[in-house]
């Protein structure tokens, strides 16, 4: 952990210096804390990432990343919680991993919910939840002003069978994007879609997309990039948002 730390902070250092933002306040000598960066947002952002067997390790990893990086390296305060629809218990990841999950499930206490894909279309996964009704009837009950919730490749089928997407631009990894709109949702060919209290994303890899647009919305740009140069990855695709 500690290396990473050091990994982060040090890439962060560089960015900041390619950016022009002068001596990174991300990498500082004992004696002398780092300064608070300018950004969009000053007080914590909760973010809960939901968690369910057979979920797809890509589509969580990525966002976490990218929210790690941003703690860490830009100095946001930021707070990460994984959270199950069944409370802490452990999770079986599409890869066979093993994750003991020990927050419990509090949307009321998140600024943003995250919902990763998996299995969609295999009969686990995204399948197994949505036939079990548990997390999107969670989630339809969690829905409320203030909280942006955020799909993730297929994760936007379980939003979908929540009804969050009804009637509003959303997208999802291709082999979905049917179903998506054959139930109602407002398929938009985007990379990303912002639609304000709703983001969602294509499949897979395209988490990273969308939480580096999170960061750009809520902490500007020049932390956005510098998140970008950290992990080494270029965005790509176009960010659909709705008007304001």
């Amino acid at each position: 952990m500690q290396r990473r730390h050091l990994l982060r902070t040090g890439a962060a250092a560089t960015a900041a210096t390619a950016l022009g933002l002068g001596p990174s306040s991300a990498v500082a000598s004992a004696a002398t804390p780092a300064a608070e960066p300018q950004s969009e947002r000053t007080r914590e952002l909760r973010v809960h990432t939901v968690l369910f067997d057979d979920v797809e390790e890509q589509d969580f990893a990525g966002p976490i990343e990218v929210l790690g990086i941003l703690a860490n390296a830009a100095k946001c305060r930021i707070k990460q919680s994984f959270v199950t629809a069944d409370g802490p218990r452990t999770v079986r990841t599409s890869a066979g991993m093993y994750l003991d999950v020990r927050d419990r499930w509090a949307p009321e206490e998140a600024d943003v919910l995250l919902v990763p894909g998996g299995g969609y279309g295999r009969g686990s996964g995204v399948d197994d939840e949505i036939r079990r009704g548990v997390l999107p009837r969670a989630l339809a009950k969690a829905e409320r002003p203030g909280l942006i919730m955020g799909g993730i490749c297929t994760g936007v089928m379980v939003l979908s069978a929540a009804k969050i997407t009804r009637g509003r631009p959303c997208t999802t990894h291709f082999a979905a994007r049917e179903d998506l709109a054959e139930q109602g949702g407002k398929l938009t060919y985007g990379r990303v879609v912002d639609d304000g209290d709703l983001i969602t994303c294509g499949g897979v890899t395209s988490g990273l997309d969308l939480a580096l647009w999170l960061a750009e919305r809520l902490y500007g740009p020049e932390t956005a990039l510098r998140a970008e140069m950290v992990l080494e990855y270029e965005r790509r695709g176009t960010v659909w948002r709705a008007k304001s």
